[in-house]
């Protein structure tokens, strides 16, 4: 039987839904360095962060379109990525190519006029997925840990976009938190796929669910004691003015914990931007924890 699904859609369809816009919401990540550099009033950093999501997203769309057409055969055994256009059949090689060469094209004049650093940045995250796609992807826990690298890689290029340095505590609760996301998609992969699991990605034939959920609950507990053990030092009170940021830590453990139950109990966390785009307690969650913290960092004069 073809691949190519019957109900072909337009061709413009096809090329959105290869960007895969729901995967952008992972690029937030780069404005976490304006909201705790205390910058979003300012207009002029405000801008620049918001373009530089733009940017990135145009760019990890590039290594999307990319990947789906290099594992195009292994998505076809997956209930889900077969539905991918590439995968389906309803974008051709020629248009997957055309659309990398747009995506990149545009991302990386965009870097370049924003700030060199920047543009330095996105290059070595196009780096860094050139060897998870050529190597990584396949090597135990290396995979996960590249996929950490991504988001830590997105902060960073947040904070060039703006021009402020990432904390040592940013650094770490990033790295933490991509971990733990990470070990959940695997999870929700190895548990989903079963017998066509090792065919779909030959590093699943080394994890178990029982390793995975060890090492989810080492991931859980750590970022809840690195965020925690932040908001209270006295490098974060000195530079928010109080120590009111300490008041999310119980909106963080709850997301945490929120995000375990939906992976053991609605089998979630294959995709985590459609868990954190579905599920009304974490997105409600998410926006308390937002609000608190600009309470915190922008609701009271300086100390």
């Amino acid at each position: 039987m073809s691949a190519v699904d019957v109900r072909r859609p337009h061709i413009l369809v096809a090329a959105v839904r290869a960007l895969r816009p729901k995967q952008w919401t992972k690029n937030a990540a780069l404005l976490v360095p304006l909201l705790f550099a205390k910058g979003i009033f300012e207009k002029g950093l405000a801008v620049r962060a918001v373009l530089a999501v733009g940017i990135f997203s145009l760019l990890a769309s590039g290594v999307y379109v990319l990947n789906d057409w290099f594992d195009r055969e292994k998505d076809r055994l997956h209930p889900k990525k077969r539905l991918r256009p590439i995968a389906a059949g309803h974008l051709s090689v020629g248009a997957a190519i055309g659309l990398v060469a747009v995506c990149w094209g545009i991302a990386g004049a965009g870097a370049w006029w924003l700030s060199p650093s920047f543009f330095a940045v996105l290059v070595s995250y196009l780096v860094l997925q050139a060897l998870y796609t050529s190597v990584l992807k396949q090597m135990v826990l290396l995979d996960i840990m590249a996929i950490a690298m991504g988001f830590i890689l997105r902060v960073v290029a947040g904070a060039e976009a703006i021009d402020v340095v990432v904390s040592n505590w940013l650094f770490l609760c990033t790295l933490l938190g991509a971990l733990f996301l990470g070990f959940a998609k695997r999870r929700a992969e190895l548990s989903s796929l079963e017998d066509n699991a090792t065919a779909h990605r030959a590093s699943l034939a080394d994890y178990t669910v029982p390793l995975l959920d060890q090492m989810m609950s080492i991931c859980a507990a750590s970022i809840i004691l690195a965020y925690g053990l932040y908001t209270v030092s006295k490098e974060t009170v000195d530079h928010v003015g109080s120590d009111r940021l300490k008041f999310t830590v119980p909106l963080v453990v709850y997301g945490v914990f929120r995000y375990l139950f939906l992976v053991h109990k609605r089998g979630a966390g294959g995709a985590p931007e459609e868990v954190l785009l579905s599920d009304a307690p974490l997105l409600v969650d998410i926006a308390l924890i937002l609000a608190v913290a600009g309470w915190a960092l922008y609701g009271h004069a300086p100390a």
